[in-house]
């Protein structure tokens, strides 16, 4: 992924068909060791390509596949009541801590 990335960056850059040279400069500015093989092999296969072209085609791929959904149904029915019961005793530890900041004027009221 990160060859493809850097071919973008390159293209980006201003260079219509970038060389491995070009790559390894981008990929070295950041400090990663590139693998010539897999160099070649992005350049081979994206050299002559619009990348506009490359991407849509690939977006087209991309929304064949489903994705998201609903939440799957738990196999257990108490698996989705524990969170239920730990907020209803989050609510109650609030009110406890709403009731005994009140307690904090000790004793003075402000219309005594």
């Amino acid at each position: 992924m990160r060859y493809v990335a850097a071919y973008l960056l390159a293209v980006l850059g201003g260079k219509a068909s970038p060389a491995s040279a070009d790559l390894e400069k981008i990929l070295g500015s950041v400090g990663i060791e590139s693998d010539g093989e897999k160099l070649k092999k992005v350049i081979s296969e994206l050299n002559g390509k619009s990348i506009d072209q490359v991407i849509s085609q690939g977006l087209e791929k991309l929304s064949s596949i489903p994705a998201g959904g609903g939440a799957a149904p738990s196999a257990t029915g108490g698996a989705t009541a524990a969170p239920v019961e730990e907020k209803k005793e989050a609510k109650k530890e609030e009110k406890k801590e709403e009731s005994e900041s009140e307690d904090d004027d000790m004793g003075f009221a402000l219309f005594d």
